[in-house]
């Protein structure tokens, strides 16, 4: 037999346990680190009177020298675990410079021992099953966790000068990739935040229009090699000021910048870190400063959709700094876009391939860089390589949009609709904004659900992409005076655009032009197979034009190109009603036995 002796302490809904070392909310265990624990019973057993940070940290860590971002890390925790959101102190008042005092009002009770009567092992075997089965119940319940959903806009120039303009949106970016490794952040994309360079900021309009709870707004002046930031981390709810602040640097320094503001929005937000996001926020190695901005300017010329001369700027950047790897991922997504919408072709896959493997051989953990990479073997047929890198991803953080974006995409290309659905709509739940300038949910139009798909699409964007698609959506739905202004309008934005040239040849046949359109469709195919074009996506769409044109020989040559370069969604090709004209030819039976064999193979990977 033995005793136990332990205290309760009881405050709202919850109770800390010093026997069993627990706390738990309406008798519900919650997940605490050791020094979460003992740093929350220092604070608990104290309650009602001021704790000074010295004294905490003697307390908690009385053999050890540490930093006191060691005691806000704690504070911060514990503050997660009793769902204190920022600004809030129902248990925990902050007494600014000088300490912490526990504030709610504490019961204390003395446990009463527990008695211990030995039973032979056999007689404990119904009670050692229960017990081993609700542990694993709660061991490997996933804890709930707010995530903060985060908006960095483009820093604002106080004054007109275009040699530095491209400063407000790159740097901005800079801070969304650092941000990207952190589990309880929803970092708004680059892609989402572009439209608000040079805009007078509403912060709650945009707060709405991104769906986000927290934006940092920030201007900067360069005046010769002096450079001013001004920044503010703000609430959007509580419209707080979470953090406000400002940096003098010179010129050269601009790579500081970047973790000195990822830093100030961590502390703001009072955000718990894993030891392995620590490590992944760790400062990048100083560069030469010329290449930085040479990186910089790359990142904004991308962003305009300018991706020759971005990769001119990238390449710079990596010539005079080689071992720099997020240029060395800048490149690879700028080759992959000149590849898939400028008809790069294969020379440009293999140098955008050879940037991203190049950027992880430099820094592995790069999540970027593993979905750019993945993205890459998507588009070019390689779908189930691109697996393990989202999946790598999303280990890293599982609440990283983009990367269930592209899970979504992989899954779409195999034919995998409804869970390619289901990864696009969490990437959305978690940033309503993702992917909205850049993609469609073309997973909805394969799975026949048009009025889905075209709900999907922003709202009266003049991008020439989503233009396309509203239009493809009309199409589908047989809405066809509205399909050719959407084809035409593409068509107009931006003519070089592959997509933009099919919906032109899908409009001249609308028109009954189907000689103008077949000569389009010839001269673009033609292109394609010329710079061996791998985008089988958009090969498909091809096959279609040629079906919906009558033109069943080079439907079924190109259908068999875009199975045989990854895109075979098998659902979506047996069912796609823009086929039809093919449907009975026995070729058209033995490719749809192809797609169907390598989706099932999919399947069972």
């Amino acid at each position: 037999m033995s005793d136990k002796t332990g205290h309760l302490y009881e405050f709202g809904p919850f109770v800390l346990d010093t026997a069993q070392q627990l706390l738990t909310r309406e008798g519900a265990p919650l997940q605490l680190t050791p020094k979460t624990y003992d740093t929350l019973l220092v604070l608990v057993e104290s309650h009602g009177r001021l704790m000074l940070k010295d004294e905490i940290m003697k307390a908690v860590w009385p053999d050890s020298f540490v930093e006191e971002s060691n005691l806000t890390q704690q504070i911060s925790m514990i503050r997660r675990a009793l769902g204190e959101t920022a600004g809030e102190r129902r248990y925990i008042a902050t007494v600014a410079g000088r300490g912490y005092r526990f504030a709610a009002p504490v019961t204390e009770a003395v446990k009463a021992p527990v008695r211990r009567v030995f039973k032979p092992v056999w007689a404990l075997a119904p009670a050692l099953v229960i017990m081993v089965l609700a542990f694993g119940i709660y061991r490997w319940r996933p804890v709930p966790e707010r995530v903060r959903s985060l908006a960095i806009l483009p820093f604002q120039s106080l004054r007109e000068d275009p040699k530095s303009d491209f400063l407000g949106f790159s740097l901005a970016d800079a801070v969304i990739t650092k941000l990207g490794y952190v589990r309880s952040l929803s970092v708004r994309p680059s892609s989402a935040i572009g439209g608000y360079k040079h805009m007078a900021i509403d912060i709650p309009k945009v707060a709405a229009e991104l769906q986000v709870d927290t934006i940092l707004t920030g201007n900067f002046l360069l005046d010769g090699k002096d450079l001013r930031i001004t920044s503010q981390l703000v609430d959007v709810k509580t419209r707080n000021i979470l953090w406000r602040g400002s940096f003098d640097l010179e010129y050269d320094k601009l790579l500081t910048v970047q973790d000195s503001v990822a830093r100030q929005i961590i502390k703001g937000l009072e955000l718990s870190l894993s030891p392995s996001e620590v490590e992944r926020l760790k400062p990048d190695k100083q560069i030469d400063p010329q290449a930085y901005e040479y990186y910089l300017r790359g990142v904004d010329l991308y962003a305009n959709n300018d991706f020759p001369l971005a990769i001119k700027m990238l390449q710079k950047a990596i010539e005079m700094a080689p071992d720099y790897a997020p240029a060395w991922a800048g490149l690879g997504r700028a080759h992959s876009a000149n590849a898939s919408f400028e008809f790069g072709g294969s020379d440009a896959y293999r140098e955008a391939q050879a940037a991203y493997e190049k950027a992880l051989a430099l820094q592995p953990t790069q999540i970027e860089a593993k979905i750019y990479m993945a993205n890459l073997f998507t588009d070019t047929g390689r779908v189930e390589q691109a697996l393990p890198l989202l999946r790598r991803a999303l280990q890293t953080n599982p609440n990283h949009a983009e990367a269930h974006w592209e899970l979504g995409y992989a899954y779409r290309f195999a034919g995998m609709l409804k869970e390619s659905a289901a990864e696009c709509e969490r990437a959305r739940q978690l940033d309503p904004s993702v992917k909205l300038s850049s993609s469609a949910l073309n997973t909805y139009l394969y799975l026949g659900e048009y009025d889905k798909f075209l709900e999907s699409l922003p709202r009266n964007s003049e991008n020439a992409l989503i233009v396309f698609y509203r239009g493809f959506g009309d199409y589908y739905k047989k809405n066809l005076d509205r399909a050719v202004k959407d084809f035409d309008r593409a068509f107009e934005l931006r003519p070089t655009m592959l997509q933009a040239k099919l919906g032109k040849v899908l409009s001249e046949a609308i028109g009954k032009r189907n000689k103008k359109a077949l000569e389009m469709l010839n001269e673009t195919n033609s292109k394609i197979e010329e710079r061996d074009v791998r985008d089988s996506e958009a090969i498909y769409k091809i096959a279609q034009a040629y079906a919906v044109l009558g033109e069943k020989a080079s439907a079924l040559r190109v259908l068999r190109r875009s199975i045989e370069s990854g895109f075979f969604s098998y659902p979506y090709i047996a069912a796609d009603p823009l086929l039809e004209s093919v449907r009975d030819e026995p070729e058209f039976a033995r490719l749809l036995t192809m797609a169907k064999e390598r989706h099932e193979a999919f399947k069972r990977l």
